[in-house]
């Protein structure tokens, strides 16, 4: 199936005629092609949303907030499509596409439809001076939203729902890898009545159309989610541009346990937070931290709890790990794994590329533990963003929040123990924009998201992300 670019409410094939594969992970094979679109797409796509400004942004909150309620209810009634698409292109269960990424993407338009008629500013009596201030947040104009792969439609809605909802109009680009329901979504928008030139979605590469996305010097903003090294260059062009910038990125996060924690439901979210969508989430907890009392018991319970965990088709509904994203990934973190074991580490299950019967050419591998002695080494340094783990014991609350600490990243971070006192400091000082105690990727919307350190800048969620897609405007009037 042919994907084409969704430019002022019509769907157009790339003018310079440039086309990508787009791969099946579950079977490695070619199901379509995709615009590798050029600075040519993305100017005719900014044209369409600098047209559609004027008029979008003086439409009432009312009438925005209708329109983004009815791209929610149907996303909602075309759930199953959604989710068989999802999995297709991003290689994740169908199970897992239907009832997280395609709910969570109608939650994020229903949300900010919502959000955006509570949305306030500030206005202060200067007493004594006969004046009084009051802020203004108007929508920005024109701004540029890059997606990343693993969540395709979850996050592409993620910053399309309050860039829309705040007045603008946007230029997105999805992942090249995942194109499949940012395509569907242009056909859900239109059917919803979101006028022409509001969102334009242009496919392809990185290095031709996201770039000449942050290259264009009239887009104002550029929300991105991806790699920190391309978030780096990115920030690098964007920023003698005095464009605003909101980086999400990677992240090595670490996830602690104590003696004293509820064992068994700790257990069993570890063991989700470790391998949901193959380990391909930004939050899954990487690096596990176990408190020596209870650190042989934890390394045998949650290896033997992994060994369960059923590698197989994303169709299938007792599929627990599907395929990885593409080929490429595949390698990648099979080459991690091969690291660990030159540093001495211990697989103690997984490591291995998988096949399954049918689908031989599929990106299949085994969820993976390794046992390590240093958190120095690589493969607890390094993002490996597949279904990979290490683990290793610690003594005392000192050590293990140095150890967490110790990398360049600073994204999220789970804490299970049900100490009050160890709760409260090592929340404060874990070096995290996330922090979770006993339990993992519980979300509120309305709370602010993303990281420190190389994870990146700024936050999105809530009110949040409405500041980031409004500018403040200071209004003073003496009378």
């Amino acid at each position: 199936m042919n994907i084409q670019n969704y430019i002022n409410g019509n769907f157009q094939d790339p003018v310079l005629d440039n086309w990508i594969d787009n791969y099946n992970p579950s079977n490695g094979e070619v199901y379509g092609q995709l615009p590798n679109s050029t600075k040519e797409d993305v100017d005719n796509a900014y044209s369409a949303a600098r047209s559609a400004f004027p008029d979008w942004s003086q439409t009432t909150l009312e009438a925005r907030s209708r329109i983004l309620l009815k791209i929610s209810e149907l996303l909602e009634a075309k759930l199953q499509d959604f989710a068989e698409a999802e999995s297709k292109d991003n290689g994740k269960p169908v199970s897992l596409a239907k009832t997280i990424d395609i709910p969570r993407a109608a939650s994020n338009f229903r949300f900010f439809a919502n959000a955006i008629t509570q949305f306030a500013s500030e206005s202060h009596e200067s007493v004594g001076q006969n004046a009084i201030n009051y802020t203004l947040r108007q929508p920005i104009g024109v701004v540029g939203c890059i997606s990343p792969w693993n969540l395709p439609l979850y996050l592409f809605s993620w910053k399309i729902a309050p860039a829309i909802a705040a007045g603008n109009c946007v230029v997105a680009k999805p992942s090249e890898v995942t194109p499949m329901t940012a395509f569907l979504l242009g056909q859900v928008c239109t059917e919803a009545g979101l006028p022409k030139g509001v969102l334009n979605i242009v496919h392809g590469l990185g290095t031709t159309t996201g770039q000449a996305i942050v290259e264009h010097p009239d887009i104002k903003a550029i929300s991105f989610t991806g790699g920190t090294t391309t978030g780096a260059r990115i920030a690098k062009v964007a920023a003698p541009m005095f464009k605003k910038l909101s980086l999400e990125l990677g992240g090595k996060n670490p996830n602690i346990i104590f003696a004293d924690c509820d064992y068994d439901e700790m257990l069993a979210t570890t063991v989700r937070s470790s391998f949901a969508n193959q380990g391909q989430i930004c939050l899954c907890g990487s690096r596990i931290f176990v408190e020596t009392f209870i650190y042989e018991k934890f390394k045998n319970d949650f290896v033997q709890s992994v060994k369960q965990l059923k590698v197989g088709h994303p169709s299938e509904p007792e599929t627990n790990i599907g395929a990885l994203v593409s080929k490429q990934h595949l390698e990648k973190v099979k080459a991690y794994i091969d690291i660990a074991k030159q540093e001495n580490g211990t697989v103690l299950c997984g490591g291995n590329i998988v096949k399954i019967n049918g689908y031989e050419n599929g990106y299949y591998l085994e969820p993976t533990v390794i046992e390590v002695s240093s958190d120095d080494c690589r493969v607890n340094q390094e993002e490996i963003f597949g279904p990979v783990v290490t683990i290793m014991p610690f003594k005392t609350e000192h050590e293990v929040l140095q150890m967490a600490n110790k990398v360049k990243y600073g994204l999220s971070a789970t804490l299970w123990t049900n100490n009050l006192k160890r709760t409260m400091h090592l929340s404060n000082m874990l070096e995290a924009g996330i922090v979770w105690v006993n339990t993992w990727l519980m979300r509120d919307l309305r709370t602010p998201f993303g990281g420190v350190k190389d994870s990146g800048v700024g936050r999105e969620g809530g009110f949040e992300a409405l500041r980031f897609f409004t500018e403040a405007k200071n209004v003073c009037i003496k009378y």
